[in-house]
């Protein structure tokens, strides 16, 4: 495995780069970064597979961060133009809006896309819990942001994880100094007012769109939301899983990738 640097824009994107073959890069969510799709990384080896840290987390630098998803989106963009090429991108959550973004900003880069646990709008609960995460993390109270994504987690987790203690300390070391969780968040929360859904009728590449059972943050709703607005789309679930599925079940997680990953393989 190769771990990386390179300049995109404003920032240095930190990234790790596995295998051989077509380009397929990995977009983790809020509260993790790129070692959330290790277990991927290291069972596809049949793909060139790029996972890189968004703005703020893990070793990417915060830049001038504008809490935005246009800017995040072109992140990815500008990490395409400039390190892999046109590739399949996949995204969970927070990665699955960036992915859908830069789908729709830049179709002819992003070959195609699998968003999983994916929203392109949010109402006001979510909102009111953004703002709520984000208070506490620039609080800098680390008891406080521990206890935060401990709740978090439980919440988002369909079954208790054998090692929930080592679950909730690598997310929270992804959160770091914060700047990039209070950056992410606050583009999320924006999507209740400039909502991404009329922007995906741009998307021209297919776009499998990935649910989990029990996912309670990232609802079936949300998954017809994006297969309305998608020009062409395919929906798959994890059974048994909750919004965190690739904690729950990495190994279904992993070969429904494998699967979908066929169309990006020579």
């Amino acid at each position: 495995m190769t771990v990386a640097t390179a300049t995109v824009g404003d920032i240095d994107v930190r990234y790790t780069e596995r295998g051989d073959g077509p380009p397929v890069v990995f977009v983790h969510g809020l509260a993790e970064d790129s070692r959330a799709w290790s277990a991927q990384q290291d069972a596809i080896r049949d793909v060139r597979s790029v996972c890189y840290d968004l703005r703020g987390h893990g070793g990417s630098s915060t830049g001038r961060a504008d809490g935005t998803l246009a800017q995040l989106g072109g992140d990815l963009v500008g990490l395409l133009e400039s390190v892999v090429g046109p590739a399949t991108c996949t995204g969970f959550s927070l990665g699955g809006t960036v992915v859908l973004r830069a789908a729709a900003d830049r179709p002819d880069l992003v070959r195609h896309a699998i968003v999983l646990g994916t929203s392109s709008v949010v109402g006001c609960a979510a909102v009111d819990f953004y703002e709520r995460r984000i208070a506490t993390v620039e609080s800098g109270d680390q008891p406080a942001i521990r206890r935060a994504v401990h709740e978090d987690t439980v919440a988002a987790l369909a079954h208790r994880h054998p090692d929930l203690g080592a679950v909730v300390d690598a997310r929270v070391h992804a959160i770091g100094d914060g700047s990039g969780y209070v950056n992410a968040a606050r583009a999320m929360a924006r999507l209740r007012d400039e909502p991404l859904t009329p922007e995906l009728s741009r998307v021209r590449s297919h776009v499998d769109v990935v649910g989990a059972e029990h996912d309670t943050f990232c609802p079936r709703k949300a998954a017809e939301i994006l297969l309305a607005g998608l020009p062409s789309g395919t929906y798959h679930e994890i059974p048994d899983a909750g919004h965190l599925m690739n904690v729950d079940r990495p190994d279904l997680v992993t070969a429904l990738l494998y699967r979908l990953l066929e169309r990006s393989r020579p």
